[in-house]
């Protein structure tokens, strides 16, 4: 089983935006292990499309886990992502057209995938949602659906605010229509007791995103905390409180490498963790035991897999997992 791991984790770092000697080395120990499945069901064919854009670090966390689930399940993954809505559903429908075994899809624009879907199940394709879409997936007839409670985990974000005696908090939004974005403001604002902001920004684009923060917070110095959406988001946050001299924690959903060292060093000061490498490896997993077994995990309601609220106490034994890319 080892073997079967080692190998399973080489082979989904990779194709992702890890580079260097890491994955070099585990290139080598994917080889040296020979990639063993640890069933001998058939070899099934799973998709996973989501509302990813280029170069979002959290997607390959995502893929880190589906890629060892797959190894380990004897299942040919393939991937594919567009943050554009129409153009997520084109490519939902080219893999349904390629009549793949499995669909794995993101739901962060529900209203543009739901009739794709619903082609993939009457084509007789299991689909699973995963990150975004909870209230949806359901209704969408998906199996199950893998991630955080977005509403739930923003309360988990209000309920930190208050016991770090924040008053005003300012809550950056980086893809507009994103519904997932919206309950994450939406529940910090349900449980702060101070005031909280929102922020419309171009994710796409860095500099504006530090350009609007800093404005935000020059043009009002009682804000005393900042809340990004996701970790890449954090250190343009901590750029822009440098730029603007402002004083205001810098806070973040998500997890990766950088915000591990900056909750460490005291950069940032917290971070609430969705395990996105959970939400693609249960993603395959059930997948397989649907294909293998019929089984259906969650009884028409969210496997969650947040949130977890993660400070300076928890980065250093956290950094490790997010190096290698599976925190």
């Amino acid at each position: 089983m080892g073997a079967v791991l080692a190998a399973a984790l080489g082979a989904s770092l990779a194709g992702c935006s890890s580079t260097g000697g890491l994955r070099a080395e585990q290139e080598r120990a994917a080889k040296a292990a020979g990639g063993k499945a640890a069933v001998n069901t058939p070899r099934w064919t799973f998709a996973m499309v989501t509302h990813s854009g280029d170069g979002d670090t959290f997607w390959d966390i995502v893929q880190n886990g589906a890629q060892q689930a797959a190894v380990k399940d004897n299942i040919k993954f393939v991937y594919g992502h567009d943050k554009e809505a129409q153009r997520q559903s084109q490519l939902v429908q080219s893999y349904i057209d390629q009549k793949v075994d499995g669909l794995i899809v993101s739901l962060a624009k529900p209203n543009a995938m739901k009739d794709v879907v619903a082609k993939a199940r009457k084509a007789g394709i299991p689909v699973i949602t995963v990150n975004s879409g909870a209230e949806e997936s359901k209704a969408f007839g998906a199996l199950s659906h893998i991630g955080q409670d977005e509403t739930v985990a923003g309360e988990a974000v209000g309920e930190e605010l208050n016991k770090r005696g924040r008053k005003k908090a300012l809550c950056v939004l980086h893809e507009q229509g994103n519904v997932g974005h919206e309950q994450r403001c939406d529940g910090a604002e349900k449980t702060f007791k101070g005031d909280l902001q929102k922020l419309y920004v171009e994710g796409t684009n860095m500099p504006d995103v530090q350009s609007s923060i800093e404005s935000k917070l020059q043009s009002d110095s009682a804000i005393d905390a900042v809340v990004t959406l996701g970790a890449p988001f954090a250190p343009t946050a901590v750029k822009a409180r440098e730029q603007a001299g402002s004083k205001a924690e810098i806070d973040t959903f998500d997890l990766n490498a950088q915000v591990a060292t900056g909750l460490k060093d005291g950069t940032l000061g917290f971070a609430v963790d969705q395990q996105p490498y959970l939400q693609g490896y249960e993603a395959i997993d059930l997948l397989w035991l649907y294909k293998y077994n019929s089984d259906v995990l969650g009884g028409g309601k969210p496997v969650l897999t947040g949130p977890q609220v993660i400070t300076k106490k928890d980065a250093a034994a956290l950094q490790e997992y997010t190096k290698r890319g599976t925190r």
